[in-house]
């Protein structure tokens, strides 16, 4: 299954534009607001609710040797926020996988910004930020089945500890300057996914707010 390739053709069917501002929201999971994020499955079904999690409320993923993902359609402007913020909690990691191939193309959690390639979706973009179980905090490789479209950034490597909640901050508008080697100054959408069908097995994390920022 080309989980990659759905995941860009469902972001892009359309796109909402966000005008600038301070810290745009993308999900705001501790405001128990959901409706803006739209299902896509693969294979089975990843079960996605929100939860309380201490004085706060999250987004929790679970997946049975499954694949489905969350997408919300949206246009932020780089120049203006280039910056994501979240934080992710990985629950029960996956087991050591090949991560550069198809069977190993499973993540306990990712995260995806997506850039639309216009009528032509094998030109459109997105670098995916995963919590990796088998690579080094820092590597970069390309997807196994979109390697020119999808690059994938591990924010959290094998070394990272599991089960304790971790805030991330990344310059989007650089990593792609980085990944691809062009200035990218808009996105068009984002997507989230825990997942597990190829390996067969289960995994589970939690998700705190995702927004843009300046700085």
């Amino acid at each position: 299954m080309v989980k990659i390739w759905s995941v860009l053709s469902a972001c892009l069917l359309s796109t909402n534009l966000l005008a600038a501002e301070a810290n745009p929201l993308i999900g705001e999971f501790s405001a128990r607001q959901l409706a803006a994020w739209d299902s896509k499955s693969f294979k089975g079904v990843t079960q996605y609710q929100l939860v309380q999690d201490g004085q706060r409320w999250v987004l929790s993923a679970k997946s049975q040797a499954a694949a489905s993902g969350l997408t919300r359609k949206i246009k932020v402007d780089l120049t203006q926020t280039p910056f994501l913020n979240w934080s992710w909690r990985v629950d029960q990691p996956l087991p050591a996988l090949n991560e550069q191939t198809k069977a190993g193309d499973d993540y306990a959690a990712r995260l995806y910004v997506i850039v639309d390639g216009g009528l032509l979706v094998w030109n459109s973009k997105a670098v995916n930020y995963v919590w990796s179980g088998s690579s080094a905090r820092g590597a970069t490789w390309g997807n196994a089945y979109l390697p020119k479209n999808a690059q994938m950034l591990a924010v959290r490597g094998k070394q990272d500890k599991t089960g304790v909640w971790i805030t991330e901050k990344r310059n989007v508008r650089a990593d792609f300057q980085k990944l691809y080697g062009v200035d990218i100054q808009t996105i068009d959408g984002v997507a989230l996914m825990t997942d597990s069908d190829n390996s067969k097995s289960e995994a589970a994390a939690k998700y705190g707010d995702i927004f843009f920022s300046a700085r």
